[in-house]
């Protein structure tokens, strides 16, 4: 069973995020699909799995035409699975009010999904926007960072 969680996970990163066939999307995201907001940066809703759909159009598909997601690690325990996983794109329309750079960006997060009937449910995530936002000169480096 984690193993197959693991492998729904990873097809959902590869073939949808990735590869943004949204039959992948119609077939592992549950009509019931609730996205646990933290901190409520996005501006699209991701209620059920058009939502999904919607929202990941908006807001990584649109500003990032050439979007690739890269699975560093996984980890499973019981309906659950964590994915580290960094987005690796060129910056080419707004993301998070930042308006397009060209710039080429890599954005590291760390999702945790809850699998049910070989669907994913349930998605919490962390994503370094900061990180984003340095790069594209949104947000200025430290002043130790930006002398190495």
């Amino acid at each position: 069973m984690l193993e197959e969680n693991k492998e729904i996970v990873r097809r959902f990163v590869d073939e949808y995020q990735t590869g943004r066939d949204e039959g992948v999307a119609d077939e592992l995201v549950a009509s019931d699909f609730v996205h646990h907001y933290g901190r409520g940066w996005t501006e699209a809703s991701t209620e059920g799995r058009e939502g999904v759909k919607l929202s990941f159009a908006a807001m990584l598909h649109a500003p990032f035409p050439d979007l690739r997601a890269v699975i560093h690690d996984q980890i499973a325990e019981g309906d659950k699975v964590v994915t580290r996983k960094t987005f690796y794109g060129t910056h080419r329309g707004q993301f998070a009010g930042v308006p397009p750079t060209g710039k080429e960006v890599a954005i590291d997060a760390i999702d945790i999904v809850r699998i049910a009937n070989g669907q994913i449910v349930d998605h919490w995530a962390v994503t370094d926007v900061m990180g984003f936002m340095q790069q594209v000169g949104a947000v200025p480096l430290p002043p130790s960072a930006a002398a190495g």
